[in-house]
């Protein structure tokens, strides 16, 4: 996942939460020397027993002491047991008849050192056990060799047995914990996987039984129609860590996710199809969402077909957009990514950052790709991307300072702009002129007349329309009539002033090209303009060309209903005193307002 997932983790400001994986708590071992006699020592059958010198020498003298050889627990500690598993008690003569006879014990003892034995059977633990655990462990012996030193030389006072071996469950007062104690342990485990790739691979151990019931593809893998008959699975697509966290989850519901494994768990989790986990690790990364983390996590949501994640990233970036492009994951997402973010009406930035922005992100693909930046690279690898870019909502200063010297744009993409800034009527232009209103939800408009009639002048003023609304909205723009004379192109002034004020709010000098019918023509702001309920506003608009349609019947109040939510929006409208060219509530023009929720 290249390297996103590392750059989540130094996004969060949390303290990284540490994967069990190759980590101990064992607790100091103890020996009890309460009393001598003939003790039992049989080790678990599917635990591996020590070599012949072992067994059959020294062994019988320290046996007990090498309860980590060929049962070792990396994770055993007091969460789960381990720690009651690793003490040492010499047992009574009365105790079950030992695996070793009395005198294969006292030929051991004379025949080996018990320090030497203890030292062979130390050296059987597993290379996972922490430096902690190791000490820990040492200590423990040390006193231990002292100890079986300073028993009598009688077969009868010589053998240990290990209790938790045998009876571990009885310590374990519910399924859960018994089935916890199992995680990463050998005891009883019927399969290993080897996690990982190259020199981090990891050893680790499991029950068949315990995974398949808890994720169907475990559950096909050993019992389905193409079961694998193999003890040793290799996994090298899967971090250790992640895959210890999906275990873990399995035997225990415990989740151990942060982070530095988050990413990768719910990798995990996907391919085995373990949902409950899948949902910890979205609800986890909602928690941590961020403007400086939201492109990479997007990313990932839509690499993991994570519908829910993703749009609340989409969310965070339309929110903070200028905070989220600043961010150090950005250039690192994809160019789909990129495409899908481009694409939204709602980001809540100027149309010039977003270009800078884009930029670049082409530098950073361009030596992904071991490409030299130069713009027409540049141009290629941003693709589809660049038609995106908005660059008629820029002002023409923004436009001349930035992409108009970039090399990006071709010389007939400038001129065309260039034309579009600067001249009535505006040529046609290749990017989108639509305004990002930073809103969500969808574009609506409302339309104040019932019939269009034919022949309305224009001399030089303005057409004006007062209104009001009954909740905020955002206006982008205005529905417009066209020529009645064929195919024509207007030049035209949009404003839109606070009546009490006066204040002009928003405005654009504009053109638009009509086809001589009697539809509306569309007519947009640079940005949108906010209007508050029940605040008098006029709609203003001030044409250059030649007779048009306009529209009679018309309605003082209209209301939209919105299809998904039925909330309504009420507009009232009054005539505009003043410089007016005629237009009223009952006829003229500006037939439409163009709006966002």
């Amino acid at each position: 996942m290249r390297c996103c997932v590392c750059l989540f983790q130094r996004s969060l400001q949390c303290s990284p939460s540490k994967m069990a994986a190759g980590e101990s708590n064992s607790r100091s071992s103890c020996l009890n020397l309460s009393n001598s006699g003939p003790l039992g020592n049989a080790p678990p059958s599917n635990v591996a027993h020590s070599s012949p010198a072992s067994n059959g020498g020294a062994a019988g003298a320290t046996g007990g002491m090498n309860r980590n050889a060929g049962n070792s627990n990396p994770l055993s500690g007091p969460e789960n047991g381990g720690g009651a598993d690793s003490s040492v008690r010499i047992a009574p003569s009365t105790q079950n008849p030992p695996r070793q006879s009395v005198g294969q014990s006292a030929a051991a003892a004379h025949g080996a050192s018990a320090s030497g034995a203890i030292t062979g059977a130390a050296s059987n633990m597993t290379a996972t056990s922490s430096s902690s655990s190791s000490s820990s462990t040492s200590t423990a012996t040390d006193a231990s060799a002292a100890a079986v030193s300073s028993l009598p030389s009688s077969p009868a006072s010589v053998l240990v047995y290990r209790e938790p071996v045998y009876n571990w469950q009885a310590t374990k007062s519910t399924v859960k914990e018994r089935f916890a104690f199992l995680f990463n342990n050998e005891v009883l485990s019927d399969v290993h996987f080897l996690v990982g790739k190259g020199m981090g691979v990891q050893r680790i151990p499991a029950h068949r039984f315990a995974l398949a019931v808890g994720s169907a593809v475990f559950d096909a893998m050993f019992n389905g129609g193409m079961a694998t008959t193999s003890t040793e699975i290799e996994l090298p697509d899967v971090e250790p860590a992640a895959f210890l966290a999906l275990l873990k989850f399995l035997y225990s519901d415990e989740v151990q996710i942060g982070p530095e494994t988050v990413m990768t768990t719910l990798y995990s989790a996907k391919k085995y199809a373990v949902p409950a986990l899948e949902a910890h690790c979205v609800e986890f990364l909602k928690k941590n969402l961020r403007a400086d983390n939201a492109f990479m996590l997007l990313t990932q949501a839509r690499l993991f077909d994570e519908p829910q994640l993703a749009s609340l990233c989409l969310e965070n970036i339309d929110k903070n957009t200028a905070d989220a492009l600043a961010a150090e994951g950005f250039t690192d997402i994809d160019l789909d990514t990129l495409v899908a973010v481009l694409e939204r009406d709602t980001l809540g930035v100027r149309e010039v950052r977003l270009f800078g922005a884009a930029v670049r992100w082409a530098e950073a693909e361009a030596q992904r790709q071991q490409l030299q930046p130069t713009p027409e690279n540049k141009r290629r690898v941003l693709g589809k991307a660049l038609s995106l870019i908005r660059f008629p909502l820029m002002t023409i200063e923004e436009f001349a300072a930035g992409p108009a010297q970039s090399g990006i744009l071709a010389d007939r993409e400038v001129v065309s702009l260039f034309l579009h800034f600067t001249v009535n009527p505006k040529p046609h232009v290749e990017f989108i002129d639509r305004p990002r209103c930073c809103l969500r939800g969808k574009e609506c408009s409302i339309t104040r007349f019932s019939q269009v009639e034919s022949r309305w002048g224009y001399s030089g003023t303005s057409d004006r329309i007062r209104f009001s609304v009954n909740r905020r909205i955002f206006v982008v723009g205005f529905g417009l009539y066209g020529s009645i004379h064929g195919p024509t192109d207007y030049q035209v002034n949009i404003q839109i002033i606070h009546t009490d004020s006066n204040t002009v709010l928003g405005q654009n000098d504009t053109g638009f090209s009509c086809d001589g019918t009697a539809s509306t023509f569309r007519v947009m702001f640079k940005d949108p303009v906010e209007i508050l309920p029940s605040v008098n506003y006029i709609a203003c608009a001030t044409l250059k060309g030649p007779d048009s349609h306009y529209g009679t019947k018309g309605m003082r109040k209209v209301t939209h209903e919105a299809p998904a939510t039925g909330i309504k929006t009420c507009f009232t409208f009054c005539y505009a005193a003043g410089n007016n060219n005629g237009t009223s509530v009952e006829d003229g023009q500006i037939p439409e307002v163009i709006f966002y929720t």
